[in-house]
Formats: C-alpha cells, structure tokens, sequence
C-alpha cells in the first residue's frame, strides 16, 4: 500500500492543500503531499496532545513555523485556526493524519475530509 495515495487523496479534494501522515508515535513520516514541513518538536507536541492537551492549550499549537489558535484537543482530533487558514489531525490506530487548508475552504469541509479517512484507516486497522 503506498501511504502516499492517501495524502494525494486528501489534496485532490480541493479543501485540504497539503497533508502527511505519520506514525501514531510522530517519530516516523509515512508519506506528505504539498511540501508540507512539519518540524520534528512540532509532530511531538502534536503526538503528545492526544493524551495531555496542556501543552497546546498552554503554548498554541506550531506547524510549519506558525502558531495557530487551538480549537479542539481531544484523544481523537486537533485542529487549529490561523485567520484564514487551519490545521486538521486525526489519530487513528497506528497513523497520525495531520492536513493544512487554505484560505477560502471553511473548517467544517476541511474536517470532514480528513475525518472520513481517518475513519477508513480505522476501518482497515490502521
């Protein structure tokens, strides 16, 4: 299976333009799509908020650089706002989705994308 058909499919929604997945742990990158550049601390503290929000609710939640507003920090799904633009992570079993849309979708059609195939992944075992 390549990981990256699932980060091209994201993409190829025309909500979410760029996307990666990695390793439930956030120490190994499975596949991205759109140059997306997360920082290693950045997918650690994106790992580690599943299980202690504090963190992020504390500091903001970081991708590529930018701080962005939290708005949710559950055992299941982060996402972030800045202005315009946002951040979707879904953990499954094994995986971490982690996506980025732009300005002119709106976050409830960016989550659902990345929800859904997070619910596939889940779906599959993974």
């Amino acid at each position: 299976m390549s990981w990256n058909a699932y980060t091209d499919s994201l993409t190829g929604t025309g909500k979410i333009d760029k996307a990666a997945i990695y390793s439930v742990a956030g120490d190994s990158l499975w596949a991205e799509s759109g140059a997306f550049q997360i920082a290693p601390q950045e997918i650690t503290a994106i790992a580690g908020g599943y299980n202690d929000p504090s963190q992020l609710q504390a500091h903001g939640l970081h991708v590529e650089g930018q701080k962005y507003f939290l708005l949710r920090a559950d055992e299941r799904s982060i996402y972030g706002k800045q202005e315009d633009t946002g951040i979707v992570a879904v953990k499954t079993k094994q995986a971490i989705l982690i996506a980025h849309y732009p300005s002119g979708v709106q976050a409830p059609e960016a989550t659902t994308v990345v929800e859904k195939l997070a619910d596939y992944l889940i779906s599959l075992g993974y």
